[in-house]
């Protein structure tokens, strides 16, 4: 699939008036005479996104006598690694997360994962007609999407408004005065959770997606080649960046999303003002706020220009989350990815992961304030990009993101980012 298609289902999605993890994998065969057993992996560890899981299998089950779905919730840092094991093994989940892009490509190439192009509902494919094709290789379709995820900066208006800061930065220079202001305050300005890399990668992606443009985003994927000076800027814009000392204190060994002291529990507690983050974040930062509530002051400002890139100003840096078949699943793996995406239950979904569904049937749960301010964004974003580990595939994006927390660490520089892919690339 060429990346721009699915860029544009994104875009057209927001103008179309869009109002985010047991048992071993495998096996998902007969569990006795007249039975299926699904064994079904996640990323939702705990709280309201677990329990939704939970009730969905649940759900599923009394509604198809005869199948039982097994569930095994495994962390998010694990997935990727865990699942490609286990498909690699032969011995791969029935149902597991597909994120689309090169990640996707890779496992359709090997003959991991099911065609469900003809198993799809038609209710689903009208429900999810703009979201569908992040999921399409070569035509056919790999994957169920149940969330869209643009990324952004979220941030604690309390914490703006003690530190002084009266508008939220539209500019990079504007981002590094707010900063300054926090900082004096004495509150750490942005909180990211380096040990867990692709948080701190996500900082190299959006500088990318300032300095590069679509068509060169685009290109990379089929090419592989990362020649192109724009690639150089955004790690030297990156570089910059980080000399103005802008994360919180001991951001490389910080997690992601485990805990209070993860970066997104620091914006949770108010230990830190700002996270650059995907959509799922007000549901994760909901799980680590004292009382479990979604917190009160969190809103949404998108990445802030860079001057003299290629991209264009407005664009956005996201994904879509779902599900897809392991290639050996019975056939009642594709039922439930049917029901996962049913009006009722995408409801519940955006409602338990405080998040934006897939389908556009169940735009109406979208109330977080500072979701509807990224679906503002999107109504004017020109294309969103999706995340750069995605789109270019495991292994470069796993070198992408180890080198830029080398950077991060003082270890590397731009130019070692782009040595570092392209050395990836000359292995794909």
């Amino acid at each position: 699939m060429r990346n721009s298609k699915y860029l544009a289902g994104l875009a057209l999605l927001a103008v179309g008036g869009l109002a985010l993890s047991g048992c071993s994998g495998g096996s998902g065969g007969d569990s006795g005479e007249g039975s299926v057993t699904l064994t079904f992996w996640h990323n939702s560890t705990t709280g309201a996104g677990k329990a939704y899981w939970e009730d969905t299998a649940a759900a599923f089950a009394e509604e198809n006598p005869g199948v039982t779905v097994e569930i095994q919730s495994v962390p998010n840092e694990e997935m990727d690694g865990k699942l490609q094991t286990a498909l690699n093994a032969g011995d791969a989940p029935d149902v597991f997360m597909a994120r689309g892009g090169g990640k996707l490509a890779d496992i359709v190439k090997a003959g991991q994962v099911m065609d469900l192009t003809d198993g799809i509902s038609d209710g689903a494919k009208s429900a999810l007609e703009l979201s569908l094709p992040a999921f399409e290789v070569d035509g056919k379709n790999y994957g169920m999407p149940v969330a869209v995820l643009p990324s952004g900066i979220f941030y604690s208006s309390d914490l703006f408004a003690e530190a002084g800061v009266a508008a939220t930065p539209a500019t990079i220079d504007e981002l590094v005065a707010a900063d300054t202001q926090l900082r004096t305050a004495g509150i750490d300005p942005i909180a990211v959770g380096a040990k867990d890399a692709w948080p701190a990668a996500h900082w190299y992606y959006n500088f990318a997606l300032r300095a590069c443009s679509q068509e060169v985003l685009d290109d990379a994927a089929e090419t592989r080649s990362f020649d192109d000076p724009c690639w150089l800027d955004a790690g030297e814009n990156l570089q910059a960046f980080v000399d103005t000392d802008p994360f919180n204190k001991g951001f490389l060994t910080t997690v992601a999303q485990q805990g209070a002291g993860s970066s997104a529990g620091l914006l949770a507690n108010h230990k830190a003002a700002m996270e650059l983050m995907g959509a799922w974040n007000p549901g994760v930062i909901a799980d680590l706020t004292p009382d479990k509530k979604p917190l009160a002051d969190l809103q949404w400002f998108p990445f802030p220009a860079v001057p003299g890139g290629a991209g264009t100003p407005d664009a956005m840096m996201g994904g879509i989350d779902g599900y897809s078949c392991w290639v050996n699943a019975p056939e009642e793996c594709v039922d439930f990815l049917n029901f996962m995406v049913e009006k009722g239950n995408q409801e519940a979904y955006a409602e338990a992961y405080q998040t934006i569904p897939a389908s556009s049937e169940a735009q109406g749960a979208v109330t977080n304030p500072a979701l509807l301010d990224i679906l503002e964004a999107y109504n004017a974003a020109p294309y969103v990009s999706v995340w750069l580990d995605t789109l270019y595939g495991q292994n470069i994006g796993n070198a992408l993101n180890v080198a830029v927390v080398d950077m991060f660490a003082g270890k590397g520089d731009a130019q070692g980012i782009v040595d570092a892919v392209n050395a990836a690339a000359s292995r794909s």
